[in-house]
This record gives structure tokens, sequence and C-alpha cells, in this order.
């Protein structure tokens, strides 16, 4: 469950994981307060949810001065047995549009299309 911004529970096609995946797709150097408000989700919860995706491998974390730059694996299977060979690339191609992890998506989109 997720809450939308009336402070409503509603649900999601899209996990949280994926949805602050996307995030960094958008912008990699993305702050987790950032994320957080285009997700939905406490800073908190953004911060646990980066440091797994980084612990699995699906993301890299390069430090530079104050700030983060993440960088995805795109190249890595997507981590649920119903999806059968697909890479966190496709996915992301598929929910940014236009065919590229990278395309130009909104980051208030991402909580906006997944209440839609």
């Amino acid at each position: 469950m997720i809450m939308d911004r009336n402070g409503t529970h509603s649900w999601s096609f899209l996990t949280n994981h994926a949805r602050v995946l996307l995030a960094i797709a958008y912008d990699p150097a993305i702050r987790l307060r950032e994320i957080g408000d285009a997700v939905g989700i406490t800073e908190r919860a953004v911060h646990r949810i980066v440091g797994e995706l980084t612990a699995a491998g699906y993301i890299s974390r390069e430090r530079l001065g104050r700030r983060n730059r993440y960088t995805i694996n795109s190249h890595l299977p997507l981590p649920d047995p119903l999806a059968r060979g697909q890479r966190v690339g496709h996915l992301l191609a598929v929910l940014a549009g236009q065919g590229s992890p990278a395309a130009r998506v909104d980051p208030a989109d991402i909580y906006e299309t997944s209440q839609s």
C-alpha cells in the first residue's frame, strides 16, 4: 500500500523499489529527499531502498563532493521469477517511454502516474 497526496491509502502496480529506480534513471544526481517527495515515501525509506538496490548490484554510487551520483546497471535481470529473463533496462525503457532509461520523465509523474 502507498499513501497518495491526499493522505488516503492506495495501491500501485510498481513497487517502491521500481519507482525509486525510475527516479534515479531520470536524474542520476537526485537527492534522497527529492526521491521521497516524488515517490511519496519517507527519506528514511528511500535510504533503505537505495541501500538494498546498491547491495544487490542494481545501482552503484559515486560520491561527488557532498552529493551522490548513481549509475543503474541496466544489464542485470529483474529479480522476479515472472519476468523471465527481462532486464532492468527493459523495464526502465518501458516506464520512461521513448526507449531510454533516462528519457525525460518528471519525477513527480512517477507518483502521479502510479496513482492513475
